[in-house]
């Protein structure tokens, strides 16, 4: 609004400067009413009022409630699909994927390290709402409501299981992608969430040819790797996986005692069903412990070496900021290492500011970065460690559990787990336990 308001005054005082010079015209105005004039079209979505931007908060809001009664009371996968796929149409392609929780954690990143920079109260609602319910049911935003998870749900045809330990490698990959979301939007580089989000293209039905084909990439392996993206890239996904783990209700394949059929197991493309836990020799059970030992030493030296890698890669991150690029480029035209200019560094000429002070201002970035590129090594060393740490830790299970942590609270083993087909009345309790 302020932004707003000195525009329309700089406006009215332009007009009343020039008045006198716009009395006498060049050339005289297009005859609008005779010809067919026709305005250009936008090529990206225009800006929506703020009243759309709350109906989008209370449809969200519903969606939520909704997917938490689908997955914890009524445990239908049928009704669960019927609200993914309105999620989609809704969020997806009426709203072309904004507001977007996953990329509102670069707003959050940016309006904590940037006074200048206040976060709108949609888009804090849209961050903050998914995780409020995760604490509480667990990721019922993934499997029901999440646009992204949806687009790549219908399309999980011959979903092939994969490793424990691969699945955690290939989770890594978003603990590095949450850093470098974090560092880029804290320093006011870039938001690498949105301009790599591998969906968006399709939901606007326009966008850059290679990220086009990096979702049609994605969707095509999530053919095969249930939605890959959701389980190894999405930054937000990682959050809300985390705070599951403490929620305060666990989703349950069967609210009665499980016959260890298997057919759950089965029927999860997500890997996220855990078997019962066997007894262990007293001599594996010795070496597991040993093991863990190691680890838990190893975590500080990993985060020591995460943060030490970051503050090496500081300049090439920090390239990342258009004014470090700009002065890199200056410097290089000051030197004569390149010939010619660019439109930036013809611009920044035209405004008459020193080279030194563009130079100086650069190296402040570069600073920043050399702290943000430390802290987001270590954060990713660390993760690493207590990764490793958990590969190792052994839990006591009596029964096939949906682990916390990896449920997408999709709904498909209650379709398959017979002792909730005899609680629905659909089978015979003795036919359900042969």
């Amino acid at each position: 609004m302020r932004r707003l308001l000195g525009v329309t005054a700089i406006t009215v005082l332009f007009f009343i400067l020039c008045g006198p010079a716009l009395a006498a015209e060049r050339f005289p105005p297009p005859d609008f009413e005779q010809t067919q004039h026709q305005l250009p079209s936008p090529t990206v979505p225009g800006p929506r009022e703020n009243l759309y931007e709350y109906i989008d908060v209370v449809v969200l809001l519903g969606a939520l409630a909704l997917a938490s009664y689908f997955v914890i009371k009524k445990r239908s996968r049928k009704a669960i699909f019927g609200l993914m796929l309105f999620s989609l149409a809704y969020f997806g392609f009426w709203r072309q994927g904004c507001v977007c929780p996953i990329g509102a954690v670069q707003n959050v990143a940016l309006s904590t390290f940037d006074a200048g920079y206040a976060m709108p109260i949609t888009v804090t609602l849209f961050f903050i709402l998914p995780l409020v319910f995760a604490l509480f049911v667990g990721r019922v935003f993934c499997g029901s409501v999440c646009p992204l998870g949806a687009i790549q749900d219908v399309l999980v045809l011959k979903p092939v299981s994969i490793p424990s330990w691969l699945e955690s490698g290939l989770r890594l990959f978003a603990y590095v992608y949450l850093a470098c979301a974090v560092l880029f939007a804290a320093t006011g580089s870039a938001f690498v969430v949105c301009r790599y989000d591998p969906f968006v293209s399709f939901f606007r039905l326009s966008g850059n040819l290679n990220i086009i084909i990096f979702g049609i990439s994605v969707l095509l392996i999530g053919v095969f790797i249930s939605r890959p993206y959701c389980r190894f890239i999405c930054p937000y996904g990682l959050i809300l996986r985390h705070l599951s783990r403490i929620s305060r209700r666990r989703i349950t394949i069967t609210p009665d005692d499980c016959i260890k059929c298997r057919l759950c197991e089965d029927s999860c493309p997500f890997g996220a069903i855990r078997q019962p836990s066997e007894d262990w020799p007293r001599e594996y059970y010795y070496k597991s412990k040993h093991k863990l030992t190691s680890f838990i030493i190893l975590v500080p030296v990993l985060a020591l070496l995460g943060g030490w890698t970051g503050y090496k890669l500081k300049n090439t991150a920090a390239r990342a900021h258009p004014t470090v690029r700009l002065a890199d480029r200056i410097y290089l035209e000051e030197t004569g290492k390149v010939q010619g200019t660019t439109d930036p560094s013809t611009a920044f000429r035209d405004t008459g500011r020193k080279v030194q002070d563009l130079y100086n201002e650069a190296s402040g970035i570069v600073s920043n970065f050399a702290v943000g590129t430390s802290i987001a090594g270590a954060f990713v060393g660390l993760s690493i460690g207590l990764v490793l740490v958990g590969l190792t830790v052994k839990r006591k299970r009596e029964d096939y559990q949906a682990d916390r942590g990896s449920c997408l609270a999709c709904g498909r083993c209650f379709e398959y787990c017979p002792i909730e087909q005899v609680r629905r009345g659909n089978v015979q309790e003795k036919a359900a336990k042969y």
